[in-house]
């Protein structure tokens, strides 16, 4: 239910700032939204707790967004999501929103886990294999969870490729209990 949620409150935000053309400037106002939230688990925390009232979630938005000088439609969509108790989707809002920016631009978004972070240089080599792959121009998003220990997952749509060491010491571990 969240997931959907999260599309509908970034597909009527898309549509607004598109029909504005406001559309990039959203698209890093909600990057930096993100950012933050990555950046202070507390944050995300407070947003997503029902135990701060929904005006108290939508003062801490609007001295963000402010602060941030963030697009009116950006302040209003905290605003509005927070006050529908949806502040802690906030962040699935962006990750939704930056796919549908991607895919009107004919990009195609690959969301990359890895154990560490990827160099520029390793991020590059990654999105031209992708690209010979998919045959479109790919947008890698990458995220760092040190429990995969190795190797990295590549979401692309639908498709996902797992080739962490997580995921093959995992099946290691279930294929040994069956002997």
């Amino acid at each position: 239910m969240t997931a959907h949620a999260a599309g509908r409150y970034a597909t009527a935000l898309f549509e607004l700032a598109k029909s504005s053309g406001a559309a990039d400037a959203v698209e890093a106002d909600l990057s930096a939204f993100r950012a933050m939230l990555d950046s202070s688990p507390e944050l995300a925390g407070a947003l997503a707790s029902p135990l701060h009232a929904a005006e108290d979630k939508v003062s801490v938005l609007k001295a963000l967004a402010e602060k941030a000088k963030f697009n009116e439609l950006t302040l209003n969509t905290f605003g509005v999501a927070a006050r529908n108790g949806r502040a802690g989707d906030l962040g699935k809002v962006a990750s939704v929103y930056a796919a549908l920016a991607a895919a009107d631009r004919g990009v195609v978004t690959a969301d990359v886990q890895t154990a560490a972070p990827l160099t520029k240089k390793q991020t590059e080599a990654l999105a031209a294999s992708l690209k010979g792959a998919f045959g479109r121009e790919i947008e890698v998003r990458t995220d760092v969870r040190p429990e995969l220990m190795g190797g990295l997952i590549v979401k692309v749509g639908s498709r996902m490729f797992d080739s962490s060491l997580r995921t093959k010491l995992d099946g290691m571990k279930t294929a040994m209990k069956e002997a």
